[in-house]
């Protein structure tokens, strides 16, 4: 399967190629007010792939505030939305979740430690793509001040899975956009995916990341 995953391109009408599959990881908009959702809804129905998978960011506190504006969206374009769920598309697995540790005010948002791990706990085994808005502690996480923004409760649930996720994006530290791999403690190789579209200054400089993934 053919995919293409973006992240964190806020309002910035970028163009996707086609594929069997996109993925959209969160922060399309900046605040998620409903004539910014009407944006997305129409870049989204745009879009040239077969299969449409999506999660909010941090920045869509308009979804969370009125979740039914995502079933909407979701219902009108043919897609789907993700929210600490899951779904299987041609035999390929994919669960998704807009939640971040707590950082000022923003949307979908946990504390560090027991809260977000209640999240991180859901994931299923076997998957074969996960989306989280935001990245595991020390994978593709670092600001332009040298810190480690991502989640430790994430990290290590994916490590100690005994079948972890094939492919890992996420998003939401721009400057940190590109390609690693995760090697679980079971020895499993995971692709880890930052596929933020714009630089820290929300200015869309970073190329849609194109992938292909083969059946088991």
């Amino acid at each position: 399967m053919k995919c293409v995953a973006v992240s964190d391109f806020h309002m910035h009408d970028i163009e996707t190629p086609p594929a069997d599959l996109l993925i959209v990881g969160g922060d399309m908009t900046d605040t998620g007010a409903p004539s910014q959702l009407l944006w997305f809804k129409n870049w989204l129905a745009k879009q040239p792939q077969r299969h449409k998978v999506w999660i909010a960011g941090n920045h869509e506190r308009g979804l969370e505030e009125s979740p039914e504006w995502a079933n909407k969206i979701a219902e009108e374009t043919g897609t789907v939305y993700l929210n600490d769920s899951s779904i299987v598309i041609e035999g390929f697995s994919i669960w998704g979740s807009p939640i971040t540790p707590t950082f000022f005010n923003w949307a979908f948002m946990a504390d560090r430690g027991a809260p977000i791990r209640k999240h991180w706990n859901k994931i299923p085994q076997g998957l074969d793509i996960l989306v989280t808005h935001g990245p595991p502690f020390g994978c593709l996480d670092l600001t332009p001040r040298g810190i480690r923004a991502g989640c430790e409760e994430l990290l290590d649930v994916i490590k100690t899975m005994e079948q972890p996720p094939r492919v890992h994006i996420f998003g939401h530290i721009h400057g940190a956009y590109g390609r690693t791999m995760l090697r679980s403690d079971q020895g499993s190789e995971i692709a880890m995916i930052n596929a933020s579209v714009c630089d820290e200054g929300y200015q869309p400089s970073h190329a849609p990341t194109v992938f292909e993934l083969a059946e088991r």
